[in-house]
């Protein structure tokens, strides 16, 4: 086309309109973590002493500095570990002794590691024992992506037409439409309907087909029954280059009072699928969860989705998320119904293939930043964005298509880079949804330790979820010292039980800690580490 229209410089997003509160909140929440008085975070005078008035052991500063042009590394080595006043369970404050008992878990389960940042750690038990941190992996990912890809670092996907395409009068298009991606790891559907309006807005009405130009990634598809064999649940995304609204689709429910039966639509329309509702609109209060089963049938005739359960229709409309079909064929979907929404026509396929080189941009849609990125990744624990992050590493600093194996290979160099070599890590797919991945807790307690001195620290810290406020423990904690007083991952898995990050206690002192727990009763450890953050709270 003649002249393209100019590319969007505007980072505005439906979502950041939709949650004004979340840009302002944390700005907020990094000003009070960032507002601490230096001589809160220096050793104390005197000896700590636990709540049952035995010692802790003095704190010492170790000596830190710049070797040559190394990176500055503050961080416990392992050479540290042996110095630690607590090893044993048994030598914890006698609360959280007895908490653990009652977990009626071996010791050699846990492993836990406590220190206040810059100083030796009190607390090292089973540092070095590599285990599965479920979700704690994405302290990782983020951790690495920061230094790795900046916390400025966008995703650009951008759509265009081969150099000489011409627009007629009726707004045909002689060439296909084609659509670069970028791998963007939170491409809403208003993303991509935004996106089609500008070319609307353009003038373009026809298009001859759609291409997709995937060369971003290599072969990053998986199955999303392996893990747990359950392929509709949407912790179980795969990744894509062209991933939209984490390829979940809509099931929107609503009661008819007519046929005592539930109405269902989906979103973007299956039309290839028929919908089988067997959801039956029960009278009585509306308790509970909402318990849907949802389900995806293969037939030889015509691909069924299956719905069953027994709501109360007193529960009134409500949404459901699942995945009914691969990345790709959801993609083309929702780009098929939004496009004949926006008024416009679609004659041909849309497929996959490579863009022209010198694509003439016709409109552009930019991602948040990395540091907003991260937040839902972190708070939230998604497992499909930590996925993307993982391939973004390898895009930017391999070679070729990105892989997760490539990214694992540029995550190790960007930790290597800030002095941090872990030889136990093993990485699967740097979302911790994995039987694989492994880390020990004195590893991601170096990590914690380091991006606690990174220049990237108030990005990090502020990903991570608050205790009683939001994310993963927006339940926890909610009446009692800890409340608003730590900044907190989660891990679960059916036999691991995880949870790291910073708490701030009413001295004004920061801690650190990480705990992991490899079992199949892990589940029984969560009292446990609630009450190790409830003490630290209180110190």
């Amino acid at each position: 086309m003649a002249s393209p229209a100019p590319a969007r410089s505007d980072s505005s997003s439906f979502r950041q309109r939709s949650r004004p509160g979340l840009a302002i909140a944390a700005a907020l929440l990094l000003l009070a973590g960032c507002a601490t008085p230096r001589d809160a975070q220096t050793p104390p005078a005197d000896e700590i002493t636990f709540e049952d008035g035995r010692p802790q052991a003095r704190l010492a500063v170790r000596e830190r500095g710049r070797s040559g042009s190394a990176p500055f590394v503050a961080g416990p080595g392992p050479s540290d570990w042996s110095e630690a006043s607590v090893r044993r369970v048994g030598q914890l404050p006698v609360s959280l002794a007895e908490a653990w008992r009652k977990t009626q878990l071996g010791e050699t389960t846990l492993s836990l590691v406590i220190l206040e940042p810059g100083q030796i750690p009190w607390v090292a038990i089973q540092p070095e024992q590599p285990r599965n941190p479920a979700s704690l992996m994405k302290l990782v990912t983020t951790y690495a992506a920061l230094e790795g890809l900046g916390p400025s670092y966008r995703w650009r996907t951008e759509a265009g037409v081969a150099q000489g395409t011409r627009l007629d009068a009726n707004g045909a298009l002689s060439g296909p439409l084609y659509i670069r991606a970028a791998g963007d790891p939170w491409l809403e559907p208003e993303d991509v309907w935004r996106l089609l309006r500008d070319l609307r807005q353009q003038g373009v009405r026809r298009l001859p087909g759609i291409v997709i130009d995937r060369s971003v990634y290599g072969n990053v598809a998986i199955d999303p029954a392996a893990f747990d064999n359950a392929p509709e649940r949407v912790y179980n995304a795969s990744p894509d280059a062209l991933l939209v609204g984490f390829g979940a689709s809509r099931l929107n429910y609503r009661p008819d009072p007519g046929t005592g039966r539930w109405r269902v639509t989906v979103e973007p329309p299956l039309p290839d699928f028929a919908l089988d509702v067997r959801l039956t609109a029960r009278p009585g209060a509306c308790q509970g969860p909402r318990t849907v089963r949802v389900e995806t049938v293969p037939n030889t005739a015509q691909p069924t989705v299956r719905i069953e359960g027994s709501v109360p229709s007193s529960c009134g409309p409500f949404d459901q998320y699942r995945l009914l079909v691969d990345p790709p064929t959801h993609t083309a979907q929702v780009l098929r119904s939004f496009w004949q929404e926006l008024g416009g026509q679609l004659d041909g396929s849309i497929r996959d293939g490579a863009a022209p080189p010198g694509l003439d941009v016709l409109a552009v849609h930019e991602s948040d930043t990395l540091a907003d990125v991260i937040r839902p990744i972190n708070k939230s624990s998604n497992n499909v964005m930590a996925r993307h992050l993982l391939l973004a590493l390898g895009h930017e600093h391999g070679v070729g298509p990105a892989t997760s194996a490539s990214g694992a290979v540029a995550l190790r160099e960007v930790l290597r880079e800030q002095g941090l070599e872990f030889p136990e890590l093993r990485l699967e797919n740097g979302a911790g949804l994995s039987r694989e991945e492994r880390i020990a807790a004195g590893s991601m307690a170096r990590l914690l330790e380091r991006a606690w001195f990174s220049p990237r620290m108030p990005e990090f810290v502020s990903s991570l979820a608050i205790a009683g406020s939001d994310g993963t423990v927006h339940r926890r904690w909610r009446n009692d010292e800890a409340n608003g007083r730590a900044h907190l991952k989660t891990g679960t898995l059916r036999d691991t039980t995880g949870l790291a990050g910073y708490v701030q206690g009413v001295s004004g002192r920061r801690y650190l800690m990480v705990a992991m727990v490899n079992d199949p009763k892990a589940y029984n450890a969560r009292q446990f580490l609630d009450a190790t953050v409830e003490w630290l709270a209180r110190q």
